[in-house]
């Protein structure tokens, strides 16, 4: 059942449409619905419903419309009287109006544009005209008409720019020159349809679109268009690169629905070829297992193992995906994929850890809601996969010890690991099936070459042929490389090729076997002399990078030069295949030929050519780090940096997702870039880099990253003499050891800070360790202590004049007494905080001092008040995206209102509780499911005895845990 108001108001009942007479009848219904849940006392229903101008009968009509109402919604309880009023109560989602703003609010915490797309379609369908069509001219109703007008013009907006994001510019377009002629004074519209325009190659048409628009606000308005339009109408004319359609970008999805699909294989090997008889054995190890039977997967399947092996360019990587892409219907559960790069020449080896963390993520479950020890990861992981048809794909594994954690413990998932070594540890232990890829054939290698470059070609000339696939080695990676080379230049004949590698092979002496294989390393040489001078010099430079991937902007850092003058060179290398592009602005070496890049490095650039280049990528990523990291935390002070290298080419991430997607993104990078940084004597990017990606990795549970990073900071400025850095960094890391249960080293590393801060004079400094400290010993449950040090905290930062550090520590001053027991001391404290938060714009944190209020107010037995300021929490942590501390806030507002008595809003509360821990995979669901089943069946005795004695005997107010969340973790 639900209340329809985005149109004609009606009731829905099992999908089938009953409409309500009378225009009194339907506005009460329309107040009653656009406050669910709610009481709306008479009063106000006959205020909006008459004008103000109620008969004198208003009251005896009014409840004769409830009446009616009830028979048309089916049950006398879905509208109940409650002094003062009356309560529309059926359940979460009332109304369509409840269910378009869930969606659209989703749609705004996905940085997924596909999901974007689903949630704003689903909500923009449910208006069937003009809200409230039928109530009009009811001053009340027709605001909220307008409101809900405008919601549904910024959801289509903000589906518009999603569709963009997919690249749909060409569909866009149609539709937004309608939209144009009925809005002709609608920037944004305008602003869309020239982004389209431009997109689907119509330059011209974009500019003419801007001309109308100025024409139209001049004549009609006397203004000028704003000055983001005539920036963008500056960046068509010059056809910036910014206009282009965004890459494919890692999406960074807050909260994945319980049920979500995973889909990680990498994109599928482009013009596969070979290997016909091991794709057959994995085939058959499938069907020998009973993962196969009639087109199906048997769901009582064992775990499977394949174990492939080879030498180094053979090519499993290419089987193993091939392979993974052909089968992955049978496993409708999803598809895992994580290179565990176990012979990654920068050292870059995944943890097993760090891939349990990735794939827990894949299924739903927030990263910062997962076990810090890998073995309890490991049963969290073969907890999920339970009962679940999963293919897992290992690459690139070292050794046993890094894949065991990864296996699934269950039936009916299949595992592929490949590796250089046999790891015959895997067979004997884990019952793996052996796959030994040996070279190609010569007559697979004949074939690969034929695909590449023409059968006719290769016929024409076989004795060349054969002598290309023996200075190849028949290694699938050289024959690719030889092979794109050839075919970029179709005027050389096969013998001239084979010419070229045979001189490139007695002329190479700048490595040897035990790096690459003097074969193989001759066919990169030829490959790389072929270049031209701008594509071969950032092959070198790239071998500065640390892995595992690199950007366009790196790129472009290395070499110093701009990012539209960088791509034609990273095109050439793909080109070459001494590159690979898995998406549109992210390049990868080759392990081997990473090395090969190195030496050339080494060999061919001077050292300081080297430094400098290596100064400029450091300079990127620590500029476009500190930018992303103030969108995820605006109030953070930031530090003294000194400016980048002229030719650095730094990111601007354009709002709060873009700039977590960036982090997602780059964070194995930022990683091995502060590891490089401290190898090559960088302090002073160390302990900067490890401070601008703090935030990042704290709030989204990267703990041992956390920690590896801090520990770097921290020797970098102890080796630079840098106090303040130390300081912080000592700070960074308490807070990465609290977050791992490290209690004792967390509270050793405050003291280095505080004694730091004391011997600096920083006021502020030492008010920040403090206020760490109070957060630290609650996380222990010395609250008594946490006290003393929020009152140290609050002294200093008065102290300092630092108003942002005084409203968030008089909040956690008050939250600190009220796990005391003091209430009447907490509630005073916590309402200046709030104030202050407010003025401040410190949203995240005035939602936790909304929240420490409905605590406060719960405990003092002010119901009313404790819901109010849970229902603000609620709203905060929303719009700020922390759906954990929204789950929370919304839990305890389920508390509040059970301990007043009204049990169908602490149901809903609990509900949309519910909704939350579960997309979040979070245990505390279990908790909300238990207070909603002990709600099933409570009598009207039972409610009465919830709510309190009706002659008003006095009470203890029901307590609620104390969890502590209210002093959010330190964000400084």
């Amino acid at each position: 059942m639900q209340v329809r108001l985005l149109g004609p108001v009606e009731v829905a009942v099992d999908d089938t449409c009953h409409p309500v007479p009378g225009l009194r009848r339907k506005a009460v219904l329309a107040v009653l619905g656009l406050h669910p849940g709610q009481i709306v006392s008479s009063d106000r229903l006959i205020d909006v419903v008459w004008g103000g101008n109620g008969p004198s009968t208003a009251q005896n009509t009014l409840q004769r419309h409830m009446s009616y109402l009830r028979n048309v919604l089916g049950a006398k309880a879905t509208i109940v009287a409650r002094p003062p009023g009356y309560v529309l109560n059926i359940g979460a989602e009332a109304t369509d109006v409840e269910t378009a703003e869930r969606l659209i609010r989703q749609a705004r915490q996905s940085t997924d544009p596909a999901v974007k797309v689903r949630q704003l379609r689903g909500a923009l369908a449910l208006w069937r005209g003009r809200p409230l069509l039928d109530v009009a001219g009811l001053g009340w109703l027709d605001e909220q008409a307008e409101r809900l007008v405008q919601i549904e013009h910024e959801a289509a907006s903000a589906l518009t720019e999603a569709r963009l994001m997919l690249g749909e510019h060409a569909q866009l377009v149609p539709e937004l020159e309608r939209l144009t002629s009925a809005r002709p004074f609608d920037e944004d519209i305008h602003r869309q349809l020239m982004i389209a325009l431009y997109r689907a190659g119509r330059q011209a048409d974009a500019l003419a679109t801007y001309q109308r628009l100025r024409r139209s606000l001049g004549e009609e308005l006397g203004i000028d268009p704003s000055q983001p339009l005539r920036e963008l109408e500056a960046a068509i004319l010059r056809q910036d690169a910014s206009l282009d359609p965004p890459a494919p970008a890692i999406t960074v999805q807050p909260a994945p629905k319980v049920g979500v699909v995973p889909a990680q294989l990498p994109l599928a090997v482009p013009a596969f070829t070979a290997r016909t008889r091991e794709i057959a054995r994995l085939d058959t190890v499938l069907i020998r297992t009973g993962h196969v039977r009639s087109g199906a997967a048997s769901p009582d399947a064992a775990v499977v193992i394949a174990a492939v092996s080879g030498t180094a360019g053979v090519g499993k990587t290419a089987l193993a995906v091939h392979w993974a892409h052909r089968v992955r219907g049978h496993f409708p559960d999803g598809q895992l994929y994580v290179n565990l790069r176990g012979f990654d020449p920068g050292g870059l080896v995944v943890d097993p850890a760090v891939a349990l963390r990735g794939f827990l993520s894949a299924f739903g479950i927030e990263m910062d809601r997962i076990p810090a020890g890998v073995d309890e990861q490991a049963a969290l992981y073969r907890s999920v996969l339970a009962g679940k048809r999963v293919l897992v794909v290992l690459d690139n594994a070292r050794d046993v010890e890094q894949v065991r954690p990864l296996l699934p413990g269950a039936p009916g998932c299949v595992v592929v690991v490949t590796s250089r070594n046999q790891l015959t540890a895997l067979v004997t232990a884990e019952c793996a099936y052996p796959l030994t890829l040996d070279l190609l054939t010569s007559d697979e290698s004949r074939d690969l070459l034929a695909h590449r470059l023409g059968t006719d070609r290769v016929a024409a000339e076989p004795a060349a042929t054969r002598e290309v696939i023996e200075r190849c080695a028949r290694l699938p990676l050289a024959l690719a490389i030889a092979a794109a080379n050839c075919f970029t230049h179709p005027e050389l004949s096969v013998a001239s090729i084979a010419g070229q590698l045979r001189e490139a092979t007695s002329t190479l002496d700048a490595l040897n076997a035990a790096d690459v294989g003097t074969d193989i390393a001759a066919v990169f040489s030829w490959s790389y002399q072929a270049l031209t001078p701008d594509a071969a010099r950032l092959f070198r430079l790239l071998g500065l990078h640390p892995g595992p991937d690199v950007t366009v902007a790196a790129a472009a850092s290395l070499a110093g030069v701009p990012a539209a003058e960088v791509r034609p060179s990273l095109a050439e290398l793909v080109r070459a295949h001494l590159l690979t592009q898995p998406t549109r602005d992210r390049y990868t070496l080759h392990d081997l030929l990473w090395t090969y890049a190195a030496r050339l490095s080494r060999g061919e650039e001077g050292e300081p050519q080297r430094a400098a280049a290596a100064r400029r990528l450091l300079d990127h990523h620590l500029h476009t780090a500190l930018s992303a990291g103030q969108l995820i935390n605006p109030k953070r002070e930031p530090i003294a940096v000194s400016p980048p290298e002229a030719a650095a080419v730094s990111e601007q991430p354009g709002d709060r997702d873009q700039a977590v997607a960036w982090f997602a993104a780059e964070r194995a990078v930022l990683l091995a870039v502060v590891r490089q940084a401290v190898d090559n004597g960088f302090d002073s990017h160390t302990w900067q880099l490890a401070w601008a990606v703090q935030d990042f990795l704290s709030r989204w549970g990267h703990r041992e990253d956390h920690v590896a990073s801090q520990r770097a900071a921290i020797d970098a400025a102890q080796r630079q003499g840098h106090l303040v850095a130390q300081a912080r960094s000592h700070c960074g890391y308490s807070t990465a050891c609290a977050k791992l249960h490290r209690y004792d080293e967390a509270h050793s590393h405050l003291r280095h800070a505080l004694d730091l801060y004391e011997a600096l004079g920083d006021h502020a400094g030492q008010a920040f360790a403090y206020y760490q400290m109070g957060w630290l010993s609650n996380l222990q449950g010395r609250h008594d202590r946490a006290l003393c040090h929020a009152r140290q905290a609050l002294r200093l930062y008065r102290a300092a004049g630092h108003p942002v550090g005084v409203a968030r520590t008089l909040n956690s001053l008050g939250w600190d007494h009220a796990l005391c027991g003091d209430f009447e001391r907490a509630r005073p404290r916590c309402e200046q905080a709030l104030v202050a938060l407010r003025r401040l714009g410190d949203r995240h944190f005035e939602a936790g001092a909304s929240d420490s209020l409905g605590y406060i107010y719960h405990h003092l037995g002010n119901y009313g008040r404790a819901v109010e300021h849970y229902r603000q929490a609620v709203e905060l942590f929303r719009d700020v995206g922390d759906r954990y501390y929204e789950a929370d806030a919304l839990n305890h507002l389920g508390d509040s209102h059970r301990a007043a008595g009204d049990l169908d809003a602490a149901r809903a509360a609990w509900r949309r509780a519910l909704d939350i821990f579960d997309d979040l995979g979070h245990q505390d669901a279990a908790t909300i499911r238990s207070k909603l089943d002990a709600l099933t069946g409570i009598s009207r005795r039972a409610t009465m005895t919830i709510a309190g004695p009706a002659n008003g005997a006095s009470r203890q107010p029901p307590r609620l845990p104390q969890t502590g969340t209210r002093r959010l973790a330190p964000l400084a």
